[in-house]
C-alpha cells in the first residue's frame, strides 16, 4: 500500500479510490482488448450503425452478468447441500455416540457429544 510522508517518522496510508475498484471490477467482466475493439468499431462504422455496435457490446456484458449470477446460484446451492450433509451426518453419528457416552461416562460424555455437534453445526455454516 502506498503511503504519504508527513514527517520523518509519520506515514499516512492512502486507500485505493472507489473509482479504481470499479475499473478493476469492469476489467474482470470485460477484457480491455474487447472494450478497445468495441470503441474502434464504433469509430469506424459511423453514426447509423453505432447503436447496433453498442447494443451488441451491452448484450455481451449482460450475458456475462447472467452467467456469473447462475454460477453464484449454483455455488450457493452446493454450499447449502454440503451444510445439510454435514449436519445430518453429524446427527447420525451422534446417536450411537450419545448412547455410548451415557453408558460409560454419564452426563459429562453426553455434554461433550452435544458440544461436538454444536461445533460441527457452527463450522459447517461458514
Amino acid at each position: 500500500m502506498f503511503s504519504h510522508r508527513l514527517g520523518p517518522n509519520l506515514a499516512l496510508p492512502l486507500r485505493p479510490r472507489p473509482i479504481l475498484r470499479r475499473i478493476a471490477a469492469v476489467s474482470e467482466l470485460v477484457p480491455k482488448e474487447e472494450l478497445q475493439a468495441a470503441i474502434e468499431a464504433r469509430k469506424e462504422v459511423g453514426a447509423e450503425l453505432e447503436p447496433a455496435v453498442l447494443d451488441a457490446f451491452v448484450a455481451r456484458i449482460e450475458q456475462r452478468l447472467a452467467d456469473r449470477a447462475e454460477e453464484t446460484e449454483r455455488s450457493l446451492k452446493r454450499k447449502r447441500e454440503h451444510q445439510k450433509e454435514m449436519v445430518l451426518g453429524a446427527m447420525a453419528i451422534s446417536i450411537p455416540l450419545l448412547a455410548i457416552a451415557a453408558i460409560f461416562t454419564g452426563l459429562a460424555g453426553v455434554i461433550a457429544v452435544c458440544a461436538a455437534l454444536a461445533v460441527i453445526a457452527i463450522a459447517s455454516r461458514r
